[in-house]
């Protein structure tokens, strides 16, 4: 398929697996793995944002990942840390914007401030959107919107009968972002592992047995060529009358 035909999705969602396989394969520590899946995030941004991409959200570290070996977490913290830096070079460089999901409450404070100057600094950016989702898990996002949102009732500025599906959204780490169009998770595994759950209800999923340090562009196009294909109705009635 030439990239003229293609359909390009405004947000795309990544669940980037199998970095500690594939540095196993090579028998290296998984902690060299996400060093190489680190190298390779800002490369598949470029790709992106080139094939006009407008967001992507990227699953850095979840909730349940606290329960690795402390090793690789201390590994993982030191990496974000190297990252957000990064990160911050490159928006300010293209004009990105960067927001992180997730309980950041729980970080280190050096992180805490990191990404404090890199959202703060970003926030007026119109370029690439860029979220990161670090201490992230869709049911911990739904309780925490939940707590503020009966907050919010019990001090009267939120009215039960206001309470739908925008609203919901509002309250979550999400709020004014797009739902995605295309999730697409790396490296074989065929599960949302507790990712976006709320906002991927009408999300096309891709799934490919390429491990994250191995995804390319090439690899994204693949994913994008896949969701051309697909047929994008969301429950509606075909003008032949059929449900789909």
């Amino acid at each position: 398929m030439n990239l003229e035909d293609l359909k390009i999705p405004t947000h795309v969602s990544i669940i980037m697996d199998g970095n500690g396989r594939w540095a196993k394969r090579q028998g290296k520590p998984r902690t060299f793995g996400h060093k190489r899946g680190a190298e390779v995030v800002m490369d598949i941004c470029r790709d992106a944002d080139d094939l006009g991409i407008k967001y992507m959200t990227i699953y850095a570290f979840s909730t349940e990942n606290w329960n690795r070996p402390d090793l690789e977490v201390k590994t993982l913290m030191l990496l974000f840390g190297k990252y957000l830096q990064i990160c911050y070079d490159e928006a300010m460089k293209n004009n990105m914007r960067v927001r992180i999901i997730g309980d950041k409450s729980a970080l280190a404070p050096d992180l805490q401030e990191k990404i404090r100057a890199l959202e703060e600094d970003t926030r007026t950016f119109t370029g690439f959107n860029l979220q990161i989702a670090i201490n992230y898990g869709s049911r911990d996002e739904m309780i925490r919107a939940m707590k503020r949102m009966i907050a919010d009732c019990q001090d009267g500025t939120l009215s039960v009968d206001d309470i739908d599906e925008a609203r919901f959204g509002s309250y979550l780490d999400t709020a004014d972002i797009p739902d995605p169009d295309l999730m697409i998770r790396t490296s074989g595994e065929l599960r949302l592992s507790n990712y976006l759950m709320w906002q991927h209800a009408y999300s096309e999923f891709y799934f490919t047995d390429t491990a994250w340090p191995d995804f390319n562009r090439a690899e994204l196009v693949k994913a994008i060529e896949a969701y051309t294909m697909r047929d994008r109705r969301y429950g509606k009635v075909r003008k032949d009358g059929d449900y789909v």
